[in-house]
């Protein structure tokens, strides 16, 4: 018989892993790392859910979990040195474009780390939950157009952080 949290895991799992999976999927771009990470992702939802305290959605919630994971990943990798490089010059700008791919993904991530709510969480919602402006505003409990300004704010908010932060780096 399963306890109570156990069903209460099930349901959500049920109900918003291909969620979770597809935002995991815009973040990684590899199906088996995404597959991986969502596991985790329910797997510490179960371990913290004393921790929720019900604030956002299910899907916000496990999309932080999912997004927090994210990074720990990215962290991981970037400490990790390639084992196999390939030595086909092609196999070498792939790689390369693959590396400046993840590298701009996270400083995107970093930047919007940054924002403050509700800029962050309703630009991620629309973006890498793809979320409708209606579904986002009754999250919130607001309107549709309410969803649409704060997302054009915070995308506004987002470019300038990431423009400060290019300058700095010159």
């Amino acid at each position: 018989m399963k306890t109570p949290d156990a069903n209460y895991i099930e349901k959500l799992y049920r109900a918003y892993y291909m969620d979770v999976y597809s935002y995991l999927m815009t973040l990684v771009k590899d199906a088996h790392e995404a597959e991986e990470l969502a596991q985790e992702t329910f797997f510490r939802a179960m371990r913290s859910k004393a921790s929720y305290q019900g604030k956002s959605g299910e899907r916000t919630w496990l999309c932080a979990i999912a997004k927090n994971l994210c990074m720990e990943h990215f962290r991981r990798q970037k400490k990790k040195k390639p084992e196999n490089v390939p030595k086909e010059v092609d196999a070498g700008i792939f790689l390369e474009r693959d590396v400046t791919d993840r590298m701009q993904s996270l400083e995107i991530h970093q930047a919007l780390h940054k924002l403050s709510e509700p800029y962050k969480e309703v630009f991620s919602l629309r973006v890498f939950g793809e979320l409708s402006f209606r579904e986002i505003g009754q999250i919130f409990g607001k309107t549709e157009n309410w969803a649409r300004v704060t997302y054009h704010r915070g995308k506004l908010k987002l470019q300038e952080t990431l423009e400060k932060e290019r300058k700095n780096e010159i």
